[in-house]
Formats: C-alpha cells, structure tokens, sequence
C-alpha cells in the first residue's frame, strides 16, 4: 500500500469515527469503472439480475421498498474485471481495523441496478437478528453523472441529512447499525456495488 493511500484510509477512518460517514472520490480508476459499468448492464441483457428483496431467509420478501436488481458477487472466485475492487478494499479494510478495532474480517458485496424512476426507502443495513454488517458500502459507477440526474444517496444524521451524488468511482461509507438512509429516485438507470464488511459473529 502506498503511503498517500494510507493517509487517505486514515482519513477516511477519522471521519468515520467522528462523524459515522466517509466518501472516497475516485476510489477506483475510471476504466476500471467503466467496465464494471459494462459488465452489470451485460448481466441486466442476460436477465442475470434478480429484482431485490428485504429481509433474509425465511423474512425474505419483495415489495415497493426498494426498486433495484442484484447479483453477487463471488469473493472467493472473482472475475478478473472485479478483482481490482476487491483488491483496492483489502488496505481500507486493514486500516480501518488497525485504527477503529472494529474487527472486519470479510466483505459482502451485489451488483445493484436501478432503472429510472425507482428508489430504496428509508431503512438500516444491519438485520435485527445478525449484528455481522458493521460497515455499508457503495461504489458508484455512473459516468458523468449530474445531480440533477438525482439518484442521490441520502444518508440521515443527527446534524442534518447529507446527499451523496452516485458519481462513477466514488465509495461512500457509513456505519450499518447507526445510520438510516435512502436511495433517491433518478431520471437516469442507477448502477453500482453495494458491499457490507462484516465481523465475525
């Protein structure tokens, strides 16, 4: 890792210990997000993407709270397109843990896509019955993205909501348990990976 990536990651960890929150411009090169870009539209033309529920196991359901599409990711097995992202993840995660303790030992992450007009309401990441999620994720990968094209991610904090454009190659980070948030709707279809580092339980 080098140093200017660790001074970025220690940053990063000082905003989420003081404010929950982080956002990391360009935390992946542009090509590298165009092609993740490619590759969630191929699977969408394949019918690879399956629409998204809530809950898990037996609760899982589908309903009008979320809008979006999703396929997994397979960690163990990634493809050569996706290794960069799991690769760029492995420092922040160390750095995170050097300095916070927060004990993250592996990370979940889907492909989401949101045509236009839909949304994710208002809700946490961490499940009432599972306290594995510690830390959400979100890498954009919407190239040249314009806030008037919406689609924000609004996050709700005590000092007042915060809305992060879904610009490509931005990761914003939150806290799963402590932080409510929303996926706006967009005029424009929505793509990224949502990824949850995970403690062992």
């Amino acid at each position: 890792m080098a140093e200017t990536d660790f001074v970025n990651y220690a940053t990063i960890a000082a905003a989420l210990r003081d404010d929950g929150h982080a956002l990391l411009p360009q935390f992946l090169d542009s090509d590298t997000v165009a092609a993740l870009a490619a590759h969630c539209r191929a699977l969408a033309t394949a019918e690879a993407l399956q629409p998204a529920a809530t809950g898990r196991g037996t609760s899982l359901q589908r309903s009008g709270v979320r809008g979006d599409s999703t396929r997994w990711l397979d960690a163990e097995a990634p493809l050569p397109l996706e290794q960069a992202y799991w690769s760029a993840l492995q420092p922040l995660r160390a750095t995170l843990n050097r300095q916070l303790l927060l004990g993250l030992e592996s990370v979940e992450a889907h492909y989401a896509l949101y045509p236009p007009g839909t949304g994710y309401a208002r809700h946490r990441d961490r499940f009432r019955d599972d306290d594995a999620r510690v830390l959400s994720s979100v890498l954009y990968l919407n190239q040249g993205w314009d806030a008037r094209d919406g689609g924000h991610l609004r996050l709700y904090l005590p000092g007042g909501d915060v809305d992060v454009v879904p610009q490509g190659g931005t990761l914003a980070l939150f806290l799963s348990a402590e932080i409510e948030h929303e996926v706006l709707p967009a005029t424009r279809e929505r793509l990224s990976i949502a990824g949850w580092f995970r403690r062992r339980t």
